[in-house]
């Protein structure tokens, strides 16, 4: 517990929230402490050479539960990394993987470090040094330990951490699998970068299928027309931002950033609002909305669809009182405490939780990582094939068409549409759709059919641990 304001620490929101769960079950209390805890944290002190001196950098990899492996979990880097928050995102990355049946175990790495105070050179020689460290005691291996990125991580050190994983280990030929997240020309895969940004969406849609499920939120209709406050313009909340918005109606009325929060009633342009950004390092100034110095208070506007995106504990017991959102989907990882999920349960609002809704990135790296195996991108040995089937059956319907004493002729688009085959992207986003869909479905079942389950976390939690608990047992354990 944190003295100063009484709310729990992020690690223990986490554990607060599993133990809420596992009260629910009838778990041995040997195998309910094994899955609660982390199995272990390594920590590394590493110096690189730059500008002239040694500089010492702290870093972590932790492993939450092996009871399926490898173990899955991003590296950030940010100077707030500590060994407490590496270990709570490793606890969530088991229950998230769980959940959405993805056959990883939990793990998370970070580094104390602000990439912004270093060029991109000194980047790759801190990332070569820390993938280094952790690739000598196989924290990193395609068959034990499988980062991805995470805040203040992307393409680019992802690529610089398969290149040193391959130049340790030249004979393996799975090398490129031992991480995710990687350009498309390191073996990467379509689709990744806007992976966890799309889940979200994906997420929102399949809630907004169950009209019952929209009713306990206080809302009605589906997703167009629903005003949307987006925290954390990143890679997630972007397009998380830029689907919603372009594809499925919404207005973003409200974007909140680390230097304010900028505000249009009609809805914010997105993408002119992210090259903003990017140009200017934030929405001071922006011409695009009203600028607003508090950005945090914007958490508090009155919206149907609030989305924390960033940071974790954004959403803590000294504001939850007055979110008036009466839909909060959680796009970071744990931006809402153990203590304001009690004050916004009480309220009626409605949560979709971390382990569910930023489940995406996770999802699409394990396609990836399957994809890196099997040597092959999806899609090469059957879209010819499938186009070519559809070509015997349209060019049917074109014979019948002029055959017939009926005049009629294919829609518009029909044809081409249906001619294309599916390609990787297609099919990524396919596969991210289904497995959104069928958590949300497991969640839903337990939300609606448990007598002491009034939340979807609690449900999601109730799904992930008995997985977990199943594989242990499975193994003897």
């Amino acid at each position: 517990m944190n003295p100063r304001n009484g709310e729990p620490s992020f690690r223990q929101s986490v554990d607060l929230m599993f133990t809420r769960a596992a009260a629910l079950m009838d778990l041995p209390p040997g195998l309910e402490e094994k899955i609660r805890v982390c199995n272990s944290t390594y920590t590394v002190r590493f110096g690189v050479r730059l500008r002239g001196e040694i500089h010492t950098f702290t870093g972590y990899r932790s492993v939450h539960s092996e009871h399926t492996e490898p173990v899955k979990g991003g590296i950030r880097y940010a100077l707030s990394v500590n060994q407490d928050e590496v270990e709570a995102l490793a606890a969530l990355m088991t229950y998230k993987c769980a959940l959405v049946e993805a056959p990883f175990g939990g793990s998370k790495g970070g580094l104390c470090i602000d990439p912004r105070q270093w060029d991109q050179d000194e980047i790759e020689k801190i990332t070569r040094r820390f993938a280094y460290e952790l690739i000598k005691r196989d924290l990193i291996h395609p068959a034990q330990n499988v980062p991805a990125p995470d805040m203040g991580t992307g393409e680019r050190e992802m690529a610089i951490i398969a290149d040193q994983y391959a130049r340790m280990n030249t004979t393996d030929i799975n090398a490129r699998a031992c991480v995710t997240g990687k350009p498309i020309h390191a073996g990467g895969i379509q689709g990744r970068v806007e992976a966890t940004g799309r889940g979200v969406q994906y997420a929102l849609q399949e809630f907004f299928r169950h009209p019952e499920d929209v009713a306990k939120a206080g809302l009605s209709g589906t997703l167009d027309g629903k005003r949307v406050i987006v925290q954390g313009l990143g890679n997630v909340g972007y397009h998380a931002a830029l689907f919603l918005s372009t594809e499925d109606g919404c207005q973003v009325t409200h974007v909140i950033e680390h230097d304010g929060g900028l505000s249009n009633p009609d809805g914010l342009d997105i993408v002119a609002l992210r090259d903003w950004i990017v140009t200017h390092g934030g929405v001071r100034d922006c011409p695009l909305g009203t600028y607003h110095e508090n950005g945090a208070k914007l958490l508090e506007e009155d919206c149907d669809i609030l989305i924390p995106a960033a940071m974790e504990g954004v959403i803590n017991m000294h504001n939850a009182a007055a979110i008036k959102a009466s839909l909060i989907i959680e796009a970071a990882n744990g931006p809402v405490t153990a203590g304001a999920d009690e004050i916004l349960r009480h309220k009626g609002t409605v949560i979709i939780p971390d382990l569910y809704a930023n489940a995406g990135g996770v999802t699409v790296s394990y396609f990836e990582w399957v994809k890196n195996l099997s040597h092959i991108r999806f899609g090469r040995m059957q879209r010819r094939q499938e186009e070519a089937r559809h070509q015997l059956i349209v060019d049917e319907l074109e014979r019948i068409s002029r055959d017939s004493s009926i005049n009629w002729t294919l829609s518009p688009g029909f044809k081409e549409k249906y001619l294309r085959g599916a390609g990787e992207l297609e099919l990524v986003r396919s596969g991210l759709d289904d497995t959104m869909r069928a958590a949300y479905q497991s969640m839903r079942e337990v939300w609606w059919t448990h007598d002491k389950v009034t939340d979807l976390r609690t449900a999601a939690f109730l799904v992930s641990i008995d997985r977990v608990a199943k594989s242990y047992t499975a193994k003897g354990i």
